[in-house]
């Protein structure tokens, strides 16, 4: 079996897809997970507070 350039481009194309694929999955499942609720509220409210909410002078 001889490995030409159509055959190598959508076997690339076609793992490339499901790499994505399997990334997003995990991206998400890890940003949803109950024991990381926690991490993620305390970085939210890290990031604007009501004392530094104000106009600079």
């Amino acid at each position: 079996m001889m490995i030409d350039h159509d055959m190598l481009t959508g076997f690339s194309k076609s793992f490339g897809l499901f790499y994505l694929i399997a990334m997003s999955v995990g991206v998400l499942v890890y940003a949803y997970w109950p024991s990381n609720r926690k991490p993620f509220e305390h970085a939210a409210a890290a990031v604007i507070s009501e004392e530094e909410d104000k106009p600079c002078r």
